[in-house]
């Protein structure tokens, strides 16, 4: 079953996990995905520590369950 993967430049659904659980590279990786997507708060968030961490929990649940990053400002 393989899913189809926005996020993390592209990489394949089990890579992009494999990202999305390590901190450092979740956190790099989001910010330069938001960046990206011209999101530039929501990429900021990201990197602040108390929001970068519940951010990162959300991360690991919504990319298992929906296959993406979790987008909290998607304006």
């Amino acid at each position: 079953m393989a899913k189809s993967n926005k996020d993390y430049f592209n990489l394949s659904w089990l890579v992009s996990l494999i990202l999305c659980i390590i901190p450092i590279t979740n956190w790099i990786c989001g910010f330069v995905t938001r960046f990206k997507e011209g999101k530039i708060v929501a990429g900021i968030i990201r990197v602040l520590p108390f929001f970068g961490f519940i951010i990162w929990i959300l991360d690991i649940i919504f990319f298992i369950m929906k296959g993406e990053i979790f987008r909290l400002l998607n304006i």
